[in-house]
């Protein structure tokens, strides 16, 4: 049963790709783009502010996506998905999730803690859950709680991310589940689609690379330092929000703050990330493949140029096998 959901996705799927629900930058227009290119779309319910804008950001998405399909009734249209944060700091939960009842999102994103009684709501309008996770236990817990996959957000991956390798996390939680799994961890190329995949992920997570997009909501110097930056330009910290994340170094300089020089962490002093820059909003998250982001581009170009790198990376890795053995 679990292998069938991963079958009914790739079939509405031009490449085994989500995309993550980025704050801030995320947006209608990026999702419709990535939808439109044959891959999922994302963004968090909490983007949308006021509350009341989700409503007409959901109805944006479908009416477009719909209009699409219409005109080109074959084209590979990628469902798209929706990240609601489970914690009792998320006061709008109840009222995103009904806005997403009312639209039948196809997929949830969940993210911090287990969506136990999250779940049976969205099962119960027909969609489906995938839940962050960044250890074996987290893991344990959302399957527990009746997940239908699982996000493994491993070291190198942007913003809250975990520090186990992706090769340890993904063998871990093989061992206890055979459903969908998307793999994060600096996915930025065609390449690191199919070594996700041959390590038995069944999609790529991949967020940053699509920041440096034409089509998200995020400022011009943010896209521009993902393009210049190395990954020796991503640090992790927890000290912006208590939650250890990765974060651009030269967003923190320039925020008046020494990356390498930063007050130890502590969610309970009362200056803690006292600052006039806020995380996201103007310390950047980025992931650890930033060296491989060259341009700003579309995102139809982006992924046709995943697609490529892709289909090179596995004749390549075909060729390669066949002298092996010869």
């Amino acid at each position: 049963m679990p292998r069938t959901l991963v079958n009914a996705l790739y079939q509405q799927l031009s490449l085994p790709v989500i995309s993550a629900p980025m704050f801030i930058v995320s947006c209608p227009e990026l999702v419709i783009a990535q939808c439109a290119s044959g891959i999922v779309g994302s963004m968090p319910a909490l983007n949308a502010r006021p509350q009341s804008l989700l409503t007409e950001w959901l109805t944006q998405i479908e009416q477009a996506l719909a209009d699409l399909k219409q005109r080109e009734p074959d084209r590979v249209i990628a469902p798209y998905a929706i990240n609601h944060i489970i914690h009792q700091s998320n006061d709008r939960l109840q009222e995103d999730l009904a806005v997403c009842a009312d639209h039948k999102v196809p997929l949830i994103i969940t993210s911090l803690r287990a969506p136990n009684h999250v779940v049976d709501t969205v099962h119960g309008w027909g969609g489906k859950v995938f839940h962050d996770v960044t250890t074996l236990r987290h893991a344990q817990k959302a399957l527990e709680a009746g997940v239908d996959g699982l996000i493994l957000v491993c070291s190198g991956a942007g913003g809250h991310a975990g520090t186990l390798s992706p090769f340890a996390l993904l063998a871990e939680v093989r061992k206890i589940f055979d459903g969908p799994i998307a793999l994060s961890g600096a996915i930025s190329r065609g390449h690191d689609v199919l070594a996700a995949r041959a390590m038995g992920a069944d999609f790529a997570y991949i967020g940053t690379r699509f920041i440096a997009s034409d089509e998200a909501q995020a400022q011009d110097a943010y896209k521009q330092m993902l393009v210049d930056a190395q990954a020796n330009d991503v640090l992790y910290t927890p000290f912006f929000t208590g939650i250890p994340g990765n974060y651009l170094k030269p967003s923190i300089t320039a925020a008046g703050l020494d990356p390498d020089n930063l007050p130890k962490a502590d969610p309970d002093a009362a200056n803690f990330g006292t600052t006039r820059s806020k995380p996201w909003r103007d310390i950047w998250g980025a992931g650890q493949g930033v060296g491989s982001i060259d341009s700003v581009l579309p995102v139809a170009q982006i992924v046709d140029r995943l697609k490529q790198e892709y289909q090179r990376a596995c004749h390549g890795l075909n060729d390669g096998f066949k002298e092996a053995c010869a």
